[in-house]
């Protein structure tokens, strides 16, 4: 039996403004849709991130260090496109600063040699957590998604957020932890966000049959394909959001300043069509998958909950 859709409470952590909406927008407005509470937690302001609108461009780091607090209203546009009515900023907003990142000789994100001492990737690891333990047994979410040990790509700050979500989940739960943060709460399934490898191989084959060479450049459709592509036999869950990809769409849209109309990730929806965008792919590392047991992947994060 599956939990009633006013029972559901999803929670999610993300390190910046647009990586909620690029990585789970459609599951983000069904579950909305369909009645569930949906709270996003966001662990910085995304500080560091490049500015692609050149009226803006005053407002990077290294110019009028604005770009936060301009993200704060692109992220409340996103959500209001996608219906998501409770978000937070992990300690309230700015309490850490995007990190910024480096790139490894095989051009893998990694932390800068750099850095300023309120980065998120120089936060404490149990004060962080702890801000996210109390959020977590105020809402008692039966649900929570966030990113997989290399964070995705590699971003030092997508790589803390898996690091905080994981460890707040098991504090959360401890019954002898910290009753000031709140009365213990389990969270019964927990999801790591992928890319299916056979999804995006697919993508890329038909990108290339368009003559389009640009769009993820480097990327072979045949070939090796980044780490932070999930094989598709890893992959337990997926969402079918094709009844939202346009509000996922104009989400993306609302984050003018990351997101350009002309950017891979539009060039993707507009080259082979909004499908690309429309299911969203997840893998369980805590509780019991509800897939059949002949084979096959959830279709419901809150499948098998009483």
């Amino acid at each position: 039996m599956t939990a009633p859709a006013s029972d559901r409470r999803l929670l999610l952590v993300h390190a910046h403004p647009d990586d909620e909406t690029i990585g789970n927008g459609v599951t983000m407005a069904r579950y909305v849709a369909e009645g569930a509470h949906v709270t996003l937690v966001t662990c910085t302001l995304g500080e560091e991130g490049e500015v692609l609108v050149d009226s803006l461009a005053h407002l990077a780091s290294d110019q009028d260090d604005g770009l936060g607090q301009h993200r704060i209203g692109e992220l409340e546009a996103a959500m209001k496109e996608l219906g998501v009515t409770d978000h937070r900023f992990l300690g309230g907003a700015g309490r850490w600063r995007d990190t910024g990142m480096a790139s490894d000789e095989r051009g893998f994100a990694i932390a800068p040699a750099t850095m300023r001492d309120d980065t998120f990737w120089r936060a404490d690891l149990t004060e962080a957590s702890n801000e996210l333990v109390s959020i977590i047994r105020e809402v008692r979410p039966q649900v929570l998604l966030t990113y997989d040990e290399r964070g995705g790509y590699g971003h030092p700050d997508h790589v803390q957020a898996h690091r905080v979500a994981m460890y707040a989940a098991a504090l959360a739960a401890a019954p002898s932890y910290r009753h000031d943060l709140g009365e213990p709460w389990e969270i019964a399934k927990i999801y790591w966000n992928s890319m299916s490898e056979e999804r995006m191989r697919d993508g890329l084959r038909q990108l290339r049959a368009t003559g389009d060479t640009t769009t993820f450049e480097g990327m072979d459709p045949d070939g090796t394909l980044p780490p932070f592509v999930t094989p598709d036999e890893l992959i337990t869950a997926e969402i079918d959001g094709a009844d939202y990809v346009e509000a996922k769409l104009a989400a993306m849209a609302a984050h003018a300043t990351q997101i350009t109309l002309d950017g891979p990730f539009f060039a993707l929806s507009n080259n082979i069509g909004n499908q690309v965008w429309s299911t969203e792919f997840y893998r369980i590392v805590k509780g019991q998958s509800a897939a059949h047991p002949e084979g096959g992947r959830e279709t419901d994060l809150f499948a098998g909950l009483m």
